[in-house]
């Protein structure tokens, strides 16, 4: 079975909902941190993902909080802002032997090495992968809805991370999230990727459905407006106007280091001249 490329929220929204039903344990006193480094140790692959107080200030960004790390049947949820980040989980990221699964996992890795610095292992994310497998949607609820027909709640994305004691729901809402990351690399795994052939492909004929919708949008308004729209360049001739600006350009280029070049050697010759006359004088 293969996957669809994309999917709407409208269709979403109509489906059952999903939420991890395994236990959740939280890490926010130092001596938590042992067992459950523990039992995360065994593991072959991990579902993660982290979470910061929002910001609704641009230019104000606040440090990790959370990382939550699940499995199917279990899911920690340390708390940064109590227990730091230990470098016993620390070395965990950098274990080229468990398999770290995220989603824009560069982003929360990056927010975990400004609390502890180390060198990740073995950590995918799953939006670079997703292509491979005929998706071209990248976000969390998307590709969980494409995968399994379930829809995943984010309601409670926006909350304060920070608070002194998470409540019930956000931490439902974590462990969801790093289950859900999980589930869909695993459903992935169980596929047969793509050519790099197909994948270029796929993503070109994606772009000219896009083109193409917006272009019957434009129309749509025009006709609103009363105007017949003009006719539209064809996928072939777009591409052949695209070659000739490249063309173009590379043209203008050429000019400019010619001209460039010419100035260079008009400087060097009358540096010379001047040179062999003071020469002379002398």
């Amino acid at each position: 079975m293969s996957y669809i490329s994309h999917i709407s929220k409208d269709l979403i929204q109509f489906m059952p909902i999903a939420a991890f039903e395994g236990e959740v344990i939280v890490v926010d006193h130092e001596q938590q941190v042992a067992p459950a480094i523990q039992y995360l140790r065994k593991q072959k692959v991990l579902g993660v993902d982290t979470e910061a107080r929002p910001s609704f200030q641009r230019g104000t960004h606040y440090p990790t909080a959370l990382v939550q790390i699940a499995t199917h049947e279990r899911c920690y949820l340390f708390r940064l802002t109590h227990v730091g980040l230990p470098e016993s989980l620390a070395a965990i990221f950098a274990d080229p032997k468990i398999c770290k699964v995220g989603l824009a996992f560069k982003d929360d890795i990056n927010g975990l090495r400004r609390r502890r610095n180390f060198t990740p292992a073995n950590c995918i994310d799953v939006q670079s992968i997703v292509a491979q497998y005929g998706i071209l949607d990248l976000g969390l609820q998307k590709l969980f809805a494409i995968c399994f027909g379930k829809k995943i709640s984010k309601t409670q994305q926006l909350t304060n991370w920070e608070n002194s004691h998470l409540t019930p729901e956000q931490a439902r809402y974590a462990s969801t999230d790093a289950w859900a990351t999980l589930l869909i690399y695993e459903d992935l795994m169980k596929h047969e990727p793509l050519t790099p052939e197909e994948v270029a492909t796929l993503k070109r004929e994606d772009k000219e459905r896009m083109i193409e919708h917006q272009q019957e949008i434009q129309d749509q308004r025009l006709r609103e407006q009363g105007i017949e729209p003009p006719p539209h360049l064809t996928a072939e001739e777009r591409e052949a106007h695209k070659a000739q600006k490249r063309r173009e350009a590379r043209k203008r280029k050429r000019q400019r280091q010619s001209a460039k070049k010419k100035t260079l050697n008009t400087k060097l010759e009358k540096n010379n001249k001047n040179t062999t006359g003071e020469s002379v004088s002398r």
